[in-house]
């Protein structure tokens, strides 16, 4: 059979450029065999490896599938030459594209390669405070510079050498057109060094409208996912160079904030006589204060002698003073507070909207909707309890009330 062959191919010796065509033909059937064969055997073996110990990240990134695919092109370029007759140019013009070929596919190879080095640390448990996509990246960007200069060097058919001896007096020019990398670069390092920002922390930046949480960090952007469910892309560098709020601090502190004031009618605040005083003492939350108050107080009236007898020039209990002793009670018994952290009631400068009454408190938890279950508890128990103490909030006349008032001035003159 290798005789039929050897006498057939001698036959076509009378016509070179049929004897290259068959060549050529042949050649590239051994180039797509090898492919096919390297695909089919080396890539599914190594597949089942992956799938075996892991959940196959190699087939997801298809690195193995890259690196098969310079098998074929070595097959090219090495065996263009061993076909007769070929012009010469021809030969160094297809060895040229198949390195070129190679160089590519394993610059992308290596590209791959990080996406899986990166996909394989973000399994880590402290992945989110130190993320590695950025210098990644920066990888990336270094590999496929040199693979441009490799392919370009390959294509010319000169030395990457003297590609690189010309770059010095492009340096000017390339730190101009990768000025946004360096910064970016600079950037990622400083937030990465200092922790600043972590995968998962809600941060807000007023200047670009993102209010939400972080859901990847990247070498020139900072994605965020905002409360509406919007994506903000957010320049690395401008979390260096702009002030912005991260709410870390109250996840880590394991209570949420509440600074909320209840607005007071100042006509309702007044001295409690005997009576008023004798009915809040059926607030459980209220006896031990009321008692421990009446007592200093009486002890500093008697200290007044005569001047003690007006009642302008003793001390007495409030209505608004009650109240405020019966929020803090309230809260400091309230199992959706944080007794650990700052607790309090206080006033705040009398505005024309009434006398802000601040409830200032902490939660404990940091969660958004179980916050503000929370805070709305509170306040609904707030001013439904206000009567009690004789108080009354604040409200401006509304449409209703004007149309009472008048109903009510006419009705008498009628």
């Amino acid at each position: 059979m290798f005789d039929d062959f050897s006498s057939w191919w001698d036959g076509l010796g009378a016509s070179p450029q049929l004897q290259a065509l068959y060549a050529t033909l042949l050649l590239i059937f051994v180039a797509w065999l090898s492919n096919w064969v390297v695909k089919r055997i080396l890539v599914r073996g190594l597949y089942r490896i992956a799938r075996r110990y892991g959940d196959a990240p190699l087939q997801d990134f298809g690195i193995i599938k890259r690196l098969s695919n310079i098998v074929p092109a070595l097959v090219i370029s090495l065996g263009i030459g061993t076909i007769p007759d070929l012009p010469e140019t021809l030969v160094t013009i297809v060895r040229n594209v198949s390195s070129g070929f190679i160089v590519l596919t394993l610059a992308l190879a290596l590209s791959a390669f990080l996406d899986i080095v990166n996909h394989l640390y973000q399994r880590r448990p402290d992945a989110g405070a130190h993320p590695i996509k950025g210098y990644l990246q920066v990888v990336k960007i270094l590999a496929f510079a040199i693979a441009t200069l490799l392919i370009i060097a390959a294509l010319i058919d000169r030395s990457p050498l003297i590609l690189l001896s010309g770059l010095g007096a492009m340096a000017a020019v390339l730190m101009l057109i990768f000025q946004d990398t360096l910064l970016s670069l600079v950037a990622s390092v400083q937030i990465s060094s200092n922790d600043l920002v972590r995968v998962g922390d809600w941060i807000e930046v007023p200047e670009l409208n993102a209010d939400g949480d972080v859901i990847d960090i990247a070498l020139h952007t900072v994605k965020v996912q905002n409360w509406d469910k919007t994506i903000t892309m957010i320049p690395t560098k401008r979390l260096i160079s702009d002030s912005f709020k991260n709410w870390r601090g109250m996840a880590d502190a394991g209570g949420r904030r509440i600074k909320r004031s209840l607005y007071l009618d100042q006509q309702s605040v007044h001295f409690l006589d005997a009576e008023e005083v004798q009915r809040l003492h059926r607030f459980s939350l209220l006896d031990d204060y009321l008692k421990g108050k009446q007592q200093e107080i009486e002890e500093w009236n008697t200290r007044l002698a005569e001047s003690g007898k007006e009642p302008v020039n003793t001390r007495r209990l409030t209505n608004i003073g009650c109240f405020r002793a019966y929020i803090v009670n309230y809260l400091r018994s309230h199992p959706g507070v944080n007794k650990s952290l700052t607790l309090m009631a206080r006033q705040k400068s009398p505005t024309a909207d009434g006398l802000p009454l601040e409830v200032y408190c902490f939660t404990t938890t940091t969660s958004w909707v179980p916050y503000e279950g929370v805070q709305s508890d509170i306040f609904d128990h707030l001013m439904a309890i206000l009567p009690e103490f004789g108080l009354r909030l604040f409200q401006h006349p509304s449409g209703a009330d004007l149309r009472e008032l008048r109903l009510g001035v006419s009705g008498s003159q009628g």
